[in-house]
């Protein structure tokens, strides 16, 4: 991203305050002409009171367009932020999952929050003024040249030595910066990093070892804005003492030649009054500068986060899908499908299985088999490598992701449940959900004893990612919130992995049920949870090696029969047994 996209649409907003600064400035360099005219009168006896009046306009007028121009400019900056920001968290929400794995959050959220702000500063400090202050720059010289062009020689020698170790600092910034804030990202995502796993870091009594941590990464962002409040630092005292040498240059060379009297006592007070306003567009155009070098690291970043590939609808997609889905067959197909995190390592091998329009399908399998991958391609989180994801007997890569995701339900393992109240994160997502229906589902996963129990029924906030409530609960938490979208296919990543038996038994009857009217699949653990299915699939090394009921698996394949003697069949430490049907 750069300074011409940044500010398009901005740009009336931008030149009005450029035009009012240099307003400002040449009511500004007006004054020194008059307070010759006033100095000169009172010098002869005589109080000139209509350039009086006239300089107190002046300074009114002046005042006004200047405050009127910082705050157009901190509108402007506020509301650019704002859209900025709003552009940002839209496509980091759909940026894809292969890229965001590779990043960190915490960098990503100072990204849009911290460089966004750095952004503003840019605005407010650079753009229009910076200009503003060029033009009155040019004009200040001007009124000095036509007052006394001896005296602005001397001023020139000063201000061009001071404006040239100017330069020289400014060139720093913008890498001083860039440093600056690439150490902040790092420290939020330490600290995004710490508390997200704050139970773990307890539990584990890792606490100086995270403090060490954030203290190294808090320190990394303490010397970087250093050097960058150093380099900025060094540019005031060369401006100061630019100043005040020309200051008493002026004065000295403007007392010599008053007292031969090549100016009149007026003209030097002019002269040196215009010299005064000569550091307000030095000034606002070193700010412009340096504010331009800081922010442009800023830009720099938020132009890698916009590159990030999002999911994006194909524009055949729309025309593909716009006819009656076919219901009839399998809800979803694969078909040889070969995905790997890492192309060169792939976790599916050429897996192909239907999932029938009704029904539970249960997936087994050792950990680290490709159960949880074929999960997130049948969300698609992921797109194959190769082989074809079909929905209703359509390929699903020329479905809209909001449709196709409307169509398969997904309850995580981990059960997430976001800030808010209870109502909020049952309705997440579902829309026209009527109160007979959240009574329906609520029975369904015997919700409705626990909402009995909350102090605030439905309206009880569940807390930071659902704290409050237990794993089970929130477990069923995620079916209910499933089951009130109506999808034609849940997929259920091990939905008794919280539960008691006799909830597990509760929620074994509601998926019967539930799968009278769509497909479910399931990763399944518990061999309570296999005997149910109506078809299970043996998945080994990214393959679908055996298919078909557990009775019927039991008796007739040796690798499945096997692996179902190992107790209690949880994945956790489980080794898969040699497949003689693996290569």
């Amino acid at each position: 991203m750069d300074l011409r996209r940044l500010t398009r649409g901005y740009r009336r907003p931008i030149v009005a305050a450029a035009a009012l600064s240099l307003l400002g400035t040449m009511l500004a360099l007006v004054q020194p002409l008059l307070a010759r005219e006033a100095v000169d009168t009172a010098a002869a006896g005589r109080i000139p009171w209509p350039v009086i009046g006239a300089l107190t306009a002046l300074f009114a007028a002046q005042a006004a367009a200047l405050a009127l121009a910082r705050w157009v400019q901190a509108h402007t900056g506020e509301t650019m932020t704002r859209d900025l920001r709003r552009h940002l968290t839209g496509h980091l929400l759909r940026v894809r999952l292969s890229a965001l794995d590779t990043g960190r959050i915490g960098d990503l959220i100072a990204r849009t929050c911290g460089d966004t702000a750095a952004v503003k500063t840019l605005i407010a400090q650079s753009l229009g003024t910076g200009l503003a202050g060029a033009i009155g720059l040019v004009a200040s010289i001007g009124v000095l040249a036509w007052l006394d062009p001896w005296l602005l020689g001397a001023v020139v020698v000063l201000f061009g030595g001071s404006f040239a170790a100017l330069l020289a600092v400014v060139r720093r910034v913008r890498a001083e910066s860039r440093t600056a804030q690439t150490a902040e990202g790092v420290l939020l995502a330490d600290l995004e990093r710490a508390l997200g796993g704050i139970r773990l870091v307890r539990a584990c009594r890792a606490e100086e070892v995270e403090a060490v941590r954030l203290d190294t990464s808090a320190r990394g962002a303490y010397l970087a804005n250093l050097r960058m409040a150093g380099m900025v630092a060094l540019s005031g005292p060369a401006n100061d003492l630019a100043v005040s040498g020309a200051f008493l240059a002026v004065l000295l060379v403007g007392a010599t030649r008053v007292s031969s009297g090549a100016i009149t006592l007026g003209e030097l007070i002019a002269f040196t009054l215009a010299m005064t306003y000569l550091a307000a567009p030095i000034y606002e155009i070193f700010q412009a500068v340096s504010a331009v070098q800081q922010g442009s690291g800023a830009l720099q970043r938020i132009g890698e986060v916009l590159a990030m590939p999002v999911e994006t609808d194909r524009p055949v997609a729309v025309a593909r899908v716009t006819g009656t889905p076919r219901r009839s067959g399998p809800v979803m197909e694969f078909r040889d499908v070969w995905f790997g995190y890492d192309p060169t390592r792939p976790v599916l091998r050429g897996v192909g299985f239907s999932i029938p329009a009704r029904g539970q399908t249960a997936l087994v399998g050792p950990s680290g088999a490709g159960k949880s991958t074929i999960f997130a391609l049948a969300e698609r989180f992921y797109e194959p490598d190769h082989g074809t994801v079909l929905l209703h007997g359509r390929e699903s890569r020329f479905i809209p992701y909001s449709r196709h995701r409307s169509v398969v339900g997904l309850v995580d393992q981990d059960n997430p449940l976001l800030a808010g109240t209870l109502r909020d994160n049952l309705l997440y997502g579902a829309t026209s959900v009527t109160g007979g229906e959240i009574r329906r589902v609520l029975a369904m996963t015997g919700l409705h004893r626990l909402i009995e129990t909350l102090p605030n029924g439905l309206d009880t906030p569940v807390g930071d990612h659902g704290r409050r409530f237990s794993g089970g609960q929130r477990q069923r938490i995620a079916i209910a919130r499933c089951l009130l979208a109506e999808p034609d296919v849940i997929l259920l990543d091990e939905p008794t992995a919280h539960l008691d038996p006799d909830s597990e038994n509760a929620l074994a009857e509601t998926l019967h049920e539930v799968s009278a009217r769509c497909a479910l699949l399931i990763i399944a653990h518990r061999f309570s949870t296999i005997r149910t299915a109506d078809r299970v699939l043996v998945v080994d090394e990214g393959r679908i090696t055996a298919a078909g009921t557990h009775d019927a698996l039991s008796q007739e394949d040796g690798y499945y029969r096997r692996m179902a003697d190992q107790p209690p069949f949880s994945g956790t430490g489980y080794t898969s047994p040699p497949n003689p049907r693996l290569p």
